[in-house]
């Protein structure tokens, strides 16, 4: 059994300016994929240059500081957003919505895409590999501040986390930054190391993401506010997800089957 460790939310503090560790894993998050995609600039055959990154991730990184926070908002703090509409400006204090995230990047991306004449799923497809390390610096960030624990667990590496309870509970932002970190980084950055049909990397990252999230939520507790859905066992995440996984699928699907041999690269 593991007691989960008193970690200072505050990286760094001076006077009243501080710096949370939440933040910083946003900025982790930014110059990762920037960094990623710029090396993916180098690939042979690309059209795409090294000086369009920083662009690219300024929408991104716009589209998903406030779909994320709008999202959360709406779907999973509404009523606290009434009593205090100030409350969707602190973001320091955690609270964003990873598939409100998503729809405020689809929404950039499309933005993107008109700006610089290209297709919304060219853009799609070259930024979606450079996400999966900003996913998984967030669940760090939400280990940090100690937040989304999961349920109880008799399991050897379970965690205490003293300002829930003493049961030892499923570490599940940790399995989220394993997964949707990790190991999505790595099914993603080596399947599109060769040029893929146009659609089909949007697709495998929908269906993959929504699958990890979906298995994740079996031993993730759910927002206090909203609980269980269903069943005892259905969440707002996994509601959220089942379309993903779906829409991904048929995405690669069609991606596969369509006869003009596009491709994105």
């Amino acid at each position: 059994m593991l007691t989960y460790p008193d970690i200072d939310p505050v990286a760094v503090s001076a006077g009243p300016f501080e710096v949370h560790w939440y933040g910083l894993m946003y900025l982790v998050a930014f110059l990762a994929g920037w960094w990623l995609g710029r090396l993916r600039t180098r690939r042979p055959g690309t059209t795409w240059k090294a000086e369009e990154i920083g662009d690219l991730m300024f929408y991104f990184a716009l589209g998903a500081i406030l779909g994320g926070r709008i999202g959360y908002t709406l779907v999973y703090n509404l009523p606290g957003f009434i009593d205090d509409p100030l409350v969707i400006l602190r973001i320091w204090q955690g609270g964003m919505s990873y598939h409100g995230g998503m729809v405020g990047v689809f929404i950039a991306m499309w933005l993107y895409a008109r700006h610089t004449r290209r297709t919304f799923f060219f853009v799609s497809d070259y930024l979606a590999p450079l996400v999966p390390i900003g996913l998984g610096a967030g669940r760090i960030g939400n280990f940090i501040n100690g937040e989304l624990w999961g349920r109880p667990t008799d399991l050897p590496w379970g965690m205490v986390f003293p300002f829930v309870d003493n049961l030892p509970r499923h570490p599940s932002m940790l399995y989220e930054a394993l997964l949707e970190g990790l190991v999505f980084f790595i099914i993603l950055w080596v399947y599109s190391r060769k040029p893929r049909p146009t659609m089909a990397v949007s697709g495998l990252y929908l269906l993959v993401y929504g699958s990890f999230r979906f298995l994740v939520e079996f031993v993730r507790m759910p927002d206090a506010q909203i609980g269980y859905l269903a069943f005892d066992w259905l969440t707002m995440g996994q509601v959220l997800s089942l379309p993903m996984i779906v829409i991904g699928a048929a995405f690669m699907v069609y991606a596969y089957r369509r006869k003009d041999g596009a491709v994105s690269w």
